[in-house]
This record gives structure tokens, C-alpha cells and sequence, in this order.
């Protein structure tokens, strides 16, 4: 896998943006959920789109979530859901945005 995860906890880890291709290297890591926490089209055309994302997990076996995050402008609805896919998972997760900062942030803010 070449992305960078930061280990925050044994059930929560950041990464910054992953691709479609990473999915089953981050299931082989055990991470049973995804959320991905960047907006679409925020990096431009390169950027892959939650759809792309959604379909590669399907078929790594992970669950995926897609809450969208404006950085400095998380709510506290966004935190609520966020603290929820949390409480829901089967296992550790995995979130994403741009560098990893805003997925840490929210799950911050939700604990």
C-alpha cells in the first residue's frame, strides 16, 4: 500500500487521500470500515470520486461512508454522524480526507 496511515488507537487510523487500487491492502490490514471524509472534486479531475471509492471497497469486503468535511467548517451534525459510523463499525476504521488532518480532527471532536 503507498499511502501513510497514522495509528491513532487499535480501532481508529487517518490516512491522507487513498485511491480505488488501495482498497484491498488496507482490508489485508484489517480494517474493516472506510469513511471518506473529503468532498468530491476538492483535488480536481485526479481526484477519485466516492462512487470509484465505494466500489472498490464493496470489493475488498469493507464498509464504506462517505461524510463530506469542509475543512474548518466540520458541524456538529457532521461529528454526531461521525461519532455513529464509529459506534457502528465491526472493527477498526480507517478515515481519509486530503492529508488526514480533518478525519483526525472530526473523530477528535466526536470523542
Amino acid at each position: 500500500m503507498s499511502v501513510q496511515i497514522t495509528q491513532h488507537n487499535p480501532s481508529f487510523a487517518t490516512a491522507p487521500q487513498i485511491d480505488p487500487q488501495d482498497m484491498a491492502a488496507i482490508a489485508a490490514h484489517g480494517f474493516t470500515t472506510v469513511i471518506n471524509n473529503r468532498p468530491d472534486g476538492e483535488g480536481g479531475p485526479a481526484q477519485p470520486t466516492s462512487a470509484q471509492m465505494a466500489t472498490a471497497a464493496a470489493a475488498a469486503g469493507l464498509s464504506y461512508h462517505y461524510l463530506p468535511v469542509i475543512s474548518g467548517q466540520i458541524t456538529p451534525e457532521q461529528t454526531q454522524q461521525f461519532a455513529a459510523l464509529m459506534k457502528a463499525a465491526t472493527g477498526p476504521v480507517l478515515a481519509f480526507c486530503r492529508s488526514g488532518a480533518r478525519s483526525t480532527n472530526i473523530w477528535s471532536m466526536g470523542r
